[in-house]
């Protein structure tokens, strides 16, 4: 296997957003408080038990949201806490040149707002869309699904595939059941949580994370490294999906 120079290799690092940058499952809340919390807490657990996929989940946890109050929503994203060392990462990441994305399979209506609050408008972000219809009902809208897999509805793994290379090492950050899939197609994970359980399960290599500065830190390590190695099961996923077309 070729390394290459530290100083030629290239990162891309790719963020999941719910209980990853937020200390919090956002959009889960967002149902909970707003919507029918019982029905909700279904609609979720049979997405969870893939018993639905999850653009249907989103339409029906759309539907238990009646007289929806937009101020009163905003006065709910005003509270939700970012990860304490998130904007430091972020920051280290820009000084060296490290592409970063979020990836989330939540709506922008609720990501768009709490990353300009804490002044990260600037990162680009993937995930599913939501508008509102003449009586200001909630409807999802999904840019983002892949034909192939009905199981997440905007799928990470494609943009992980359209925004890296095999030259780049890739990077990917998550806590939970929609990351299972995407970390699979990268070199190097970092993991709590669920994603964690399932890489243990699976006997994928991660590293543990609880904050952005375990993040932070074991980057600045790789960085350093004279040889890196990527993992062969991550490049093997990547080369069926390009042989794919």
């Amino acid at each position: 296997m070729n390394f290459l120079p530290t100083e030629n290799r290239t990162y891309k690092v790719f963020i999941d957003f719910d209980c990853t940058i937020t200390r919090k499952d956002v959009g889960e809340h967002m149902f909970l408080r707003f919507g029918d919390a019982q029905e909700a807490q279904n609609i979720i657990k049979r997405w969870i038990n893939k018993e639905i996929p999850s653009t249907e989940s989103w339409v029906l946890l759309c539907a238990t949201i009646k007289n929806f109050d937009e101020s009163m929503f905003k006065e709910f994203m005003n509270q939700i806490e970012i990860d304490p060392d998130l904007i430091e990462f972020i920051e280290y990441c820009e000084r060296n040149k490290i592409d970063t994305y979020v990836l989330s399979d939540g709506l922008d209506y609720y990501i768009n707002y709490i990353l300009k609050k804490f002044g990260l408008e600037r990162l680009t972000v993937y995930s599913n869309k939501l508008t509102f219809d003449e009586n200001n009902n909630l409807i999802p809208i999904f840019p983002y699904t892949d034909e192939e897999c009905k199981v997440c509805a905007n799928c990470k793994r494609n943009h992980i595939i359209n925004n890296s290379s095999d030259d780049d090492y890739s990077i990917y950050i998550g806590d939970g059941y929609s990351d299972t899939c995407p970390a699979q197609y990268v070199d190097y994970i970092f993991a709590k949580n669920s994603l964690l359980k399932f890489c243990e399960k699976e006997r994928i290599s991660y590293f543990p994370f609880t904050t952005f500065n375990d993040v932070t830190m074991r980057l600045e390590q790789m960085r350093n490294k004279k040889r890196l190695r990527k993992r062969q099961q991550a490049f093997l996923k990547r080369k069926a999906i390009y042989q794919q077309g």
